[in-house]
């Protein structure tokens, strides 16, 4: 699992990742999101975009950039709608029970918009996938850092909501007796009821009421996954990976999410830095030569001029080309030294450390993958 903040080039580490896996290890690779961003779709040449349903990533489409796999790279996107419709045809009791969920006014904004709705079902994904056995690999790029750790609790706070206090006040009348119970309660003039209903009107509770009751049949489900996503994440077989920017606030999110995995004793694989600058630019022969070319820089250009090439022949605008080269690599070399200092500072990293270099340009094609998965697995750039 590839976690961490926005904006440090996670979802193209996960990509890569599983296209290197592919390439290099062989086997079926799927690579899942669960960050409703289709920067993936685009990256992996896949028409039309992802769902929920896993899409193959042709030979020919492979071939066309330039890679030869040994394996299958598969990829799909989580569509929450889709995959809750599922969970409940699968996991309900009986088929009326499946529709009485599925037909009530609530499930809509319940499933769209209830804080846990998204990640619950992303772990369910997660599990379903990983449980059907397709896949000798399954890469997930989970939703940036802090709601990621929402993620990992999602099975669990999940199963605490349906069988929490408030949803029992709310269901008991039913659970005692359908509406008239409902009826009866009120009329013993219990307090909450009294207040929630002038608050909220009687066939709201009905339907919020109707609506528990019957997602509450699979609470027992519910328990049941979220030990067996626990199980899951806390295999051996299970690693994360943490992806960075050697940027101040990123780091700080990799340090939260690193100690956040130590804290729940989760398997630690690696940390990602993305977009570094080259070693090369902290050696001192470089710093020695940006000097020369600015103190020595007419000098140089008059060698350069003789040498008969026409672009050098202009001395006073080679001079000036020497000096702005020489002040460019000064200024990221400072740079460097300053992601040195931080990467040096980083608390909880763990033994493997990868580093993805800087691009000229975004990410957005096989190739461009191809290249940050040579880094990856080969400490390597094409």
């Amino acid at each position: 699992m590839f976690c961490g903040s926005g904006g440090v080039g996670k979802t193209t580490i996960a990509a890569a990742t599983a296209l290197g896996a592919a390439t290099h290890l062989g086997g079926r690779v799927l690579v899942l999101t669960v960050d409703p961003a289709k920067r993936l779709a685009d990256a992996l040449g896949l028409r039309g975009g992802l769902g929920n349903v896993e899409r193959r990533v042709s030979p020919e489409i492979l071939a066309a950039a330039g890679i030869e796999v040994r394996g299958e790279l598969w990829a799909a996107m989580l569509d929450t709608k889709q995959s809750w419709d599922a969970l409940v045809l699968r996991h309900s009791p009986d088929e009326a029970t499946a529709y009485r969920i599925l037909e009530n006014p609530l499930y809509r904004n319940i499933t769209a918009r209830f804080v846990q709705s998204h990640d619950y079902i992303a772990m369910e994904r997660l599990h379903e996938l990983h449980s059907a056995g397709r896949y000798d690999l399954i890469v997930v790029d989970t939703p940036p850092t802090r709601n990621a750790i929402d993620f990992l609790d999602a099975p669990q706070r999940m199963a605490e909501f349906f069988g929490g206090r408030l949803l029992r006040w709310l269901t008991v009348p039913y659970r005692i007796g359908g509406r008239r119970g409902a009826r009866l309660v009120n009329l013993a003039s219990r307090p909450f009821y009294q207040v929630a209903d002038r608050i909220l009107g009687s066939q709201f509770l009905e339907d919020i009421a109707e609506f528990f009751v019957n997602f509450q049949t699979m609470y027992d489900g519910f328990v049941e996954r979220a030990h067996a996503v626990e199980r899951l994440l806390r295999d051996r077989r299970t690693t994360f990976a943490v992806v960075s920017t050697l940027e101040s606030a990123p780091l700080q999110e990799a340090e939260f999410f690193l100690a956040a995995l130590a804290e729940r004793d989760l398997p630690i694989g690696a940390l990602v830095l993305n977009k570094t600058l080259s070693t090369a630019l902290v050696e001192p022969a470089g710093e020695e030569a940006a000097r020369r070319f600015i103190d020595d820089g007419r000098a140089i250009a008059e060698a350069l001029a003789h040498t008969g090439e026409p672009a050098l022949a202009e001395v006073a605008r080679t001079e000036r080309l020497l000096a702005t080269l020489a002040e460019s690599y000064r200024n990221f070399s400072v740079v460097a030294k300053r992601e040195a200092e931080l990467r040096s500072e980083l608390a909880g990293a763990p033994d493997l450390v990868l580093t993805v270099p800087q691009t000229d340009a975004d990410v957005h094609d096989l190739r461009g993958l191809a290249a940050i998965a040579d880094a990856l697995f080969l400490g390597t750039a094409r």
